[in-house]
């Protein structure tokens, strides 16, 4: 994972604002957990009917949790960022954290990597969301430059400033929100947003560390599952599976699919 780090620029975070890390009181609040939607925005718009469906049937407030990678290797990236960026469902509210593949987009975006980094991991499909065929593009302009010109102006500010704007992990009392993970090691406010977001065997290899009940997504599993006090909801959906997402109400978990 390093390695990657240093490949994708990603090594230091001298000219990137450290992202929020929030506190909840989950007293009284039901919870939904929504693991890597990766532009399948027909499987979130399934699996938000279902959690309505299922909220009508606790009292109190209600809370969705989207837990990163809305973007790339999905067809309708741009479609779900405008579906989050619109009201949560009626009786809802919802708090969107930052995934590794936002984390790149925004880094693209910033000119702090280049377009092939971000293409590695499925930026195509995102440009065309947006209208943008970079193989077209490839042949209508000579510099690269020129082609990075296009992309960032088609890109709306709206959709920019969402990721901008992105936590990076929910604390509660027993619970920790977060895309892929944490160093267990490690008080959370020594944590990286680059481990948050990017994190994978030195999360899973020391998870029996862990003081709090860990939700996170990042790495596709065939089946949402609990490992001790870490819970992995990223069923696939891009990959063929199903969007999964968690309930958490009174401590109890219950997952929900579309």
């Amino acid at each position: 994972m390093r390695k990657l780090a240093g490949l994708l620029g990603l090594h230091t975070n001298a000219d990137r604002e450290r992202r929020a890390r929030l506190r909840l009181d989950t007293a009284g609040i039901a919870i939904y957990a929504v693991g890597d939607v990766h532009g399948c925005l027909d499987q979130l718009l399934s699996l938000e009917s279902a959690i309505v469906a299922d909220g009508k049937n606790l009292p109190g407030r209600k809370l969705i949790i989207m837990l990163g990678d809305y973007v790339d290797r999905g067809p309708a990236s741009s479609q779900v960022i405008d579906h989050l960026l619109a009201p949560p469902p009626a009786g809802f509210e919802r708090i969107c954290l930052a995934g590794n593949h936002e984390v790149v987009m925004l880094d693209y975006i910033d000119g702090r990597l280049g377009l092939a980094d971000w293409m590695s991991m499925g930026a195509a499909s995102t440009l065309l969301s947006y209208g943008i065929d970079h193989d077209r593009l490839v042949q209508i302009y000579r510099s690269s430059r020129q082609i990075d010109e296009v992309i960032r102006k088609t890109i709306p500010a709206a959709h920019i400033a969402f990721l901008r704007s992105l936590p990076i992990l929910v604390e509660a009392k027993r619970f920790i929100f977060v895309h892929a993970g944490i160093r267990p090691e490690l008080d959370l406010e020594r944590q990286s947003d680059y481990d948050l977001a990017f994190i994978r065997s030195e999360f899973y290899e020391r998870a029996h560390l862990l003081k709090k009940y860990v939700v996170h997504g990042h790495t596709p599993v065939a089946e949402a599952k609990r490992d001790g006090m870490r819970v992995n909801i990223d069923t696939g959906a891009v990959f063929g599976g199903r969007l999964t997402a968690l309930r958490i109400w009174q401590d109890r978990g219950f997952y929900l699919t579309n």
